[in-house]
Order: C-alpha cells, then sequence, then structure tokens
C-alpha cells in the first residue's frame, strides 16, 4: 500500500505534464501539497512497519498500544497528515490564500498533550489527547464547509462557466474518509476487517485526491492594469452607464459567446474594474454567473428557433456548445435555472 502514494507524490513533483486531464493547468500550490500529504502517507508506512518490527517479540498488542513509541508515531502521523490535508484543502480554494499558522497552532496543544501521557501515561490523559484531536477534526469540518460555500459564492461572481471548478463533492469526500481514518485510531486495530475496510478507504480517497488535483484549473485573476488618467472617468461612471456598456460590449458583440469569459475579462472589455461590475450584478440582485448564462441561453432559445423554422434538424448539445457552454450539464442546469422547466420539456413544448 505505501508504494501507491509514493508513486502519486513522485508523479505530481516530477511529472510537468497533466496525465489524467492535458488541457488543464492546476495550481502549482495544490500540487506541492498533495504530493506532500502522498509523501507522508507513504513514510507512515515506513516508520510503522519499522515499528512493529522492532515489537515482533511483545505478545501483547495491548502493551504495545499503549507504549510510549506507540504514541510517538500516532502523535507524528497526526501532526504530518492533519498539516499536510489542511494544506492541499484550503489551496483548492483560490479566492485568497489562507495562512497556515492558525491550524498549526491549534496542533500545539494536542503535542504537548502527547508529550505529557509519553512522560507520565494514564488513561485520563490518553481520552483528553483523543478528544482534543476529535475536536480539532470537528472544528476543522465546519471551517471547511464555511469556507467551501464562500469560494462557491466566489465563483458565482467572477466565472460563467463553473465545470470542474467546484470543490463541494471533493471536499466533502475527502473529509469523509479523513473521518472513517480518525475513527479507524479509536477501535482495535487487530481486526481484520477493519485493516481491509481502511485499505480500501485509502485507495479510493488517494485516486479522489489525485483526480482532483489534477482537474481543478488555475483561477488566479488577470491583475487589473492601473487606469490612465483618461480612464479616471470611466472609472467612476453610474450603474446605468454600467448597463449601456454591458449592451454594447457584451450583448451587441455577442462577448458571452467566449467560452469560460470571466468577470475580469468582460471588464476590460467594458472598461470598468471587476470590483465595480460586481457592485452592479450585486444591485440587480443578480451574479455574473448567472447574468451570462441567462444571455446563452437566450441565444439558444433564438438560434432553435430560427432552426425549427428553417426546418433544420437540431442537435441540442452542440447548439449549447456554440452558445458558449462548455458542458452540456452545466447548460442543462442554467437553462432549468432561467427557464423554470428541462430543456427536453422546453423543446418538447416548442415543437408543439
Amino acid at each position: 500500500m505505501g508504494v501507491l502514494p509514493l508513486v502519486a507524490a513522485l508523479y505530481l513533483l516530477l511529472r510537468p505534464g497533466n496525465a489524467f486531464a492535458p488541457g488543464v493547468t492546476p495550481p502549482v500550490r495544490l500540487r506541492r501539497w498533495a504530493a506532500s500529504f502522498f509523501a507522508v502517507v507513504a513514510l507512515s508506512y515506513v516508520w510503522w512497519m519499522l515499528f512493529f518490527i522492532c515489537h515482533r517479540d511483545i505478545h501483547s498488542l495491548e502493551s504495545v498500544i499503549h507504549s510510549v513509541g506507540y504514541m510517538g508515531l500516532f502523535t507524528l502521523d497526526c501532526v504530518t497528515m492533519f498539516t499536510t490535508v489542511t494544506g492541499t484543502l484550503l489551496s483548492m480554494l483560490q479566492d485568497c490564500r489562507r495562512p497556515m499558522w492558525p491550524f498549526l497552532m491549534a496542533m500545539m496543544p494536542f503535542v504537548a498533550l502527547a508529550v505529557v501521557y509519553m512522560v507520565h501515561p494514564s488513561e485520563q490523559i490518553m481520552l483528553i489527547t483523543m478528544s482534543y484531536a476529535l475536536l480539532l477534526y470537528v472544528l476543522f469540518t465546519i471551517y471547511m464547509v464555511l469556507a467551501v460555500r464562500r469560494y462557491d459564492r466566489w465563483l458565482n461572481d467572477n466565472y460563467a462557466d463553473l465545470e470542474n471548478k467546484k470543490v463541494w463533492l471533493s471536499l466533502v469526500l475527502t473529509l469523509c474518509f479523513l473521518l472513517a481514518f480518525f475513527l479507524y485510531t479509536f477501535v482495535d486495530v487487530s481486526s481484520i476487517h477493519l485493516i481491509i475496510l481502511t485499505c480500501i478507504t485509502e485507495l479510493v480517497l488517494f485516486g479522489l485526491l489525485l483526480w482532483r488535483v489534477e482537474t481543478l484549473p488555475q483561477l488566479d485573476s488577470i491583475p487589473t492594469p492601473a487606469p490612465s488618467p483618461m480612464e479616471e472617468e470611466v472609472l467612476t461612471i453610474d450603474f446605468a452607464q454600467i448597463e449601456r456598456l454591458l449592451n454594447k460590449h457584451c450583448v451587441a458583440s455577442q462577448l458571452y459567446l467566449k467560452h469560460d469569459l470571466s468577470l475580469q475579462e468582460l471588464a476590460l472589455a467594458v472598461r470598468t474594474n471587476r470590483s465595480y461590475l460586481s457592485q452592479y450584478f450585486s444591485s440587480q440582485g443578480n451574479t455574473y454567473n448567472t447574468y451570462i448564462n441567462n444571455l446563452r441561453v437566450n441565444h439558444f432559445i433564438s438560434r432553435y428557433e430560427e432552426a425549427i423554422a428553417a426546418g433544420q434538424s437540431v442537435v441540442a448539445q452542440e447548439l449549447a456548445y456554440e452558445s458558449g457552454f462548455s458542458s452540456y450539464r452545466t447548460f442543462s442546469r442554467a437553462f432549468t435555472q432561467c427557464m423554470g422547466q428541462s430543456v427536453t420539456d422546453w423543446m418538447r413544448q416548442s415543437r408543439e
């Protein structure tokens, strides 16, 4: 089992290309954190194997579990894996760069409790240590749920195409797998069924994490250039002027048909800054994602009706792509949100 995470770590560190999604360039920081996680897992297999080899003459498993060496390795596992997993998950969220030091500081009491236990072993200290570790997991899970919700809002405010950009599913599954790992430390490690279950969980976790790292595109924003004196007046326009500029530079020019059009690109085309454009959409009770995709849906409807009137056959997938959508699934979701019914039902009613 230790070979798989080692291979994954070497792949992320040494392979410049992307074997999973050749057209995607994932964030370098995310790749490095994920590689460090896989490396830590591989090293964990090594030091646990050496530990049990050194204790092969001890017949009582309970005495091994309560030994100083066991607690030391358990602490090392928790600190290294919590740190690398935290870094990996935070690197998936590209709305802002989140510091690691608060999470490292939160680990200090756990390390201190583990050291106290190794000096003066007792069941009470062990219980407190495990309880604190569980508390850390719960608090981190709550933090990640809130952070992902904020990230999801940021995506909707800045990107029209969200395919492979959202991280809800992968984060939820990853946290569930980490919980399974954590619970495993509280039960009898001699159970062969639990060992098999843990191995299967590890395989799923490794595959999911590697897939997520390689399919998540880099979303760093294009820096907004400093305005020239002639542009200062443009930057102070009101919302009515913003609307006129959008109609001219986005609607009339059909800029919304561009795949993966970002808020930054639209702001540059309209000659205003991204923050001001976001305020305009917020004042309309809207998001950038909804605005662009509604234009695309209306374009799809217009082109579909033209084709039907001309007696031409229509392939919805092709027309959706022509209308600016990168995938049919994204189009179907946007169409339902805009029209209040599925595209299949609408097309059937339109023919009737």
